[in-house]
């Protein structure tokens, strides 16, 4: 197994961030069961202030060529591009073998 984790920074002109990171989080969690081999998708984005970022994701893939094809995927793809990039001004990612 694949974990893929991310946190994001939003931007500081980002609208009504609470229900924009809601938006996403029920989008990327809703990919589960669409993509193959991606096995778990959760996104957090209740933190503390002291936090270095506002949305966190932490998702799993059955191995690294699932991960590959996920981020290829359209479903993806159409999130990240529609919902996510515009939003975030940092991103952080973090993949290791589980």
């Amino acid at each position: 197994m694949v974990k893929h984790m991310i946190i994001w920074k939003m931007k500081d002109e980002a609208a009504d961030k609470a229900a924009t990171a809601q938006k996403i989080k029920v989008a990327l969690e809703g990919l589960v069961g669409k993509i193959d081999g991606l096995l778990e998708m959760h996104i957090l984005t209740e933190c503390y202030a002291c936090s270095a970022g506002d949305v966190m994701m932490d998702s799993a893939f059955a191995d690294f060529a699932a991960l590959e094809a996920y981020q290829k995927h359209p479903l993806h793809v159409e999130i990240a591009d529609g919902m996510v990039r515009p939003v975030m001004c940092q991103r952080l990612s973090f993949d290791y073998e589980a």
